[in-house]
């Protein structure tokens, strides 16, 4: 049966299964460091970052919130280049799953300015926490539009300078790209079914301008990245 890109999937992915644990979830954390890496993804997430705080004084401390924050990697990065530009950083590391922010833990020892909380983004004690700037990286393709719709209105009114997305855009290319490259190397189930889901549940451009709006979200700037990401900058 063909496959339709016309709308986004509602189908369930495996790490959307808050109980999953074990060496499943750890090779996949490891095959999506590897994957954001080598693809590109990172540099997405981080070119955004630099436009941002490059607007912040040096000397000035900026709590940075990453939501859905895996394996913890993408703060390591950001720690390391703070520390290179003398900045000041606090880094929150948040994902629903405890055994996904043990496991970024356990992988950022020696990292004193980086914690991880398994935090419901829709419910407290994360409701009631305030940011500078909040990044969600292969994070918001989980939720329904209206879902999505709720938590940019939430995660809006707690961040000061700018929310941060990097998400995927759904495309054929990118679909079968993906199926193909996790059939040949990937080592781990959940990657190999979540990868391609993740294409389907993603995001068209005219999308993510329908969420903005309805979000009633005017100020952001959208650009499409390699390899299939969209880039996202929201300022409150």
């Amino acid at each position: 049966m063909a496959i339709s890109f016309t709308n986004r999937s509602a189908d369930v992915e495996i790490m959307d299964d808050l109980l999953c644990e074990g060496e499943v979830v750890d090779q996949t954390l490891r095959e999506l460091d590897f994957i954001n890496h080598w693809l590109g993804g990172n540099a997405v997430t981080l070119q955004a970052l630099a436009l941002v705080w490059n607007g912040i004084p040096k000397d000035k401390a900026i709590a940075i919130a990453d939501l859905g924050c895996g394996s913890g990697e993408m703060l390591r990065i950001i720690s390391a280049i703070a520390l290179k530009q003398k900045r000041k950083v606090e880094l929150i590391g948040v994902d629903a799953n405890p055994n996904i922010t043990q496991f970024a833990t356990d992988h950022s020892k020696g990292f004193k300015n980086i914690q991880f909380f398994a935090h419901n983004v829709f419910e407290e004690p994360f409701k009631s926490q305030r940011f500078d700037i909040v990044l969600a990286t292969l994070f918001t393709h989980h939720f329904s539009n209206e879902e999505l719709v709720a938590l940019l209105k939430q995660i809006r009114a707690k961040t000061k300078h700018a929310i941060i997305i990097n998400d995927i855009h759904r495309h054929p290319l990118a679909y079968y790209s993906i199926k193909w490259l996790t059939q040949l190397f990937s080592k781990s189930a959940m990657v190999k079914f979540d990868a391609p889901l993740s294409v389907m549940r993603a995001f068209t451009k005219n999308e993510w301008i329908f969420i903005l709006k309805e979000a009633g979200i005017e100020n952001y700037s959208l650009r499409w990245r390699w390899a299939f990401r969209w880039q996202l900058i929201i300022h409150p």
